[in-house]
């Protein structure tokens, strides 16, 4: 009974984010996942949003589908493939639908609606970093008291509060009343998510000569990594200018700037990494998973990997066919005869 209510409270949250993202209410028979046609069809909508707002990492050609929801006999057996590579692309915590056998993990009770829950998500994450590239970066007038930041903490603030749905506060709210609303709205939200999904990575409480640790490895991993990067990049422009040696780059050196120099000024050695991302990261950052493993294979595996390459210039490394030939050793008596290896005394001069 319990169980059924559960489905029920899932379904509703679910069928709410899909009305908030524009699109229709669930489809009558998500219970059955992959096998309905009516479902696949709302995955391939919502997947092929992301693409077009810039959430996918692997570029793909244009009009290239992310899914296909397909009438023909292998239908689902192509859209679980294609499903399988767009969760492990956008990092889905839950790991039952990750895993090798969607098909298994679809018909259980409840998947499809998680499956919605977290395409929902993400296209409200990702509808939302789009707006904020697109939001007027002049000053606001501050939302509560004591923020001094500047506009960026506001915007971050206002960002939060429309992906939870809340309305955009008053001006001269207290800062502390804003995040009880924040917090009361999570709490709430919370118990839909899947299970374990929120956990934190760092698990400890954090005292005073912990948050100096923490700060002091933070600082120097700054330092390494600002060491590591600025090699990089200098390796980066000697590879760069190195292409403006040939005869061919004197007509198109200032075409070949134009494209470098803005990509180039974006690069700095610092690091944007602090305390504050490994407070917000997740437990599921630390799963490692080998690259060269069948899952992530089956992602990353195209038909360049099968092209093979042919006859390349001749680089030498031969000593043997070097010319002149290398000098033999041989002794240094060929007679045979008996050698006296100790040191020869000097002859006293007669006086």
């Amino acid at each position: 009974m319990e169980g059924v209510k559960a489905e029920a409270r899932e379904g509703a949250a679910v069928a709410q984010d899909l009305l908030a993202l524009g699109y229709g209410g669930v489809p009558g028979t998500a219970s059955r996942g992959a096998s309905c046609p009516d479902f696949r069809a709302l995955c391939v909508r919502l997947a092929a949003e992301l693409a077009t707002l810039g959430a996918l990492e692997q570029q793909r050609e244009a009009g290239a589908e992310v899914l296909s929801a397909g009438d023909g006999p292998y239908a689902e057996e192509d859209f679980l493939r294609q499903l399988g590579r767009l969760l492990r692309e956008l990092h889905c915590p839950d790991r039952a639908l990750c895993g090798g056998d969607g098909a298994a993990a679809l018909r259980e009770p409840g998947a499809g609606l998680r499956l919605l829950r977290f395409l929902c998500s993400e296209l409200q994450a990702t509808r939302l970093l789009r707006l904020r590239s697109l939001l007027d970066p002049s000053p606001r007038p501050p939302l509560g008291e004591g923020v001094v930041e500047g506009a960026g903490m506001v915007q971050e603030l206002g960002l939060t509060l429309q992906a939870l749905g809340l309305p955009r506060p008053a001006p001269g709210t207290p800062a502390s009343q804003l995040l009880q609303e924040l917090h009361a709205k999570i709490s709430e939200l919370q118990p839909f998510l899947p299970p374990g999904s929120l956990q934190p990575l760092l698990s400890y409480s954090l005292d005073a000569p912990r948050w100096e640790a923490l700060e002091s490895l933070s600082q120097s991993l700054r330092d390494q990594y600002r060491c590591r990067r600025y090699l990089l990049l200098k390796r980066l422009d000697l590879t760069t200018s190195a292409f403006h040696w040939s005869d061919r780059a004197e007509a198109q050196g200032e075409a070949m700037r134009a494209v470098l120099i803005p990509i180039r000024e974006v690069l700095t050695p610092e690091s944007d990494i602090s305390i504050a991302h490994v407070l917000a990261a997740r437990a599921d950052l630390s799963r490692l998973i080998p690259a060269t493993s069948m899952a992530v294979r089956r992602g990353t595996c195209c038909a360049i990997n099968k092209v093979l390459m042919g006859n390349v210039p001749d680089r030498g490394g031969r000593p043997n066919e070097l010319e002149p030939p290398m000098p033999t050793w041989r002794s240094r008596r060929e007679d045979g005869g008996p050698q006296c290896w100790g040191r020869k005394k000097k002859k006293k001069k007669k006086k």
